[in-house]
């Protein structure tokens, strides 16, 4: 028989997303703020759904996917949204802080020329509060962001 999930230290950076969240991204949504819902499957994963509207007006639905691959050493998980049908793949560490959890994803390039790589960071600022960005590793090995998100605890 397979041995169950337990619930490994690294749930407890993840237990942070859980509760309803209000989201401003004005690069990304215009002047609509956006609502995320983020709830556990019994602390081994966390599923964020996000809802509101693109900058052009389309409403829009996001679901978010993280968990702990203890195997691997990594945080995991997905990403997709209505507004596309590619589907995110992750893997990521937390830094030293606590605070920060860096996935690193292949997919699309802006430009259309095959696939580049990204680094989705999610950044704890107090406990009520995190931002969200994304960045495009340039040809010289750096990260340059082009979006950001912000990210305040309803509930």
């Amino acid at each position: 028989m397979m041995k169950a999930a337990e619930v490994p230290k690294e749930y407890f950076f993840l237990e942070r997303l859980l509760g309803k969240w209000t989201v401003t991204a004005p690069q990304m949504t215009g002047d609509d703020d956006w609502t995320e819902t983020v709830r556990s499957l019994h602390g081994i994963w966390f599923v964020a759904e996000g809802s509101g509207r693109t900058a052009d007006g389309k409403d829009a639905t996001t679901i978010l996917t993280l968990g702990y691959n203890a195997s691997k050493g990594k945080y995991v998980g997905s990403w997709i949204g209505s507004m596309m049908d590619y589907m995110w793949v992750y893997e990521g560490e937390v830094d030293a802080s606590g605070n920060v959890l860096d996935l690193y994803t292949a997919g699309p390039d802006f430009n259309g020329e095959g696939l580049a790589d990204y680094r989705e960071r999610i950044t704890f600022t107090d406990a009520d509060h995190r931002t969200f960005t994304s960045s495009t590793r340039q040809p010289d090995g750096s990260w340059k962001q082009f979006m950001e998100a912000h990210y305040a605890r309803k509930i």
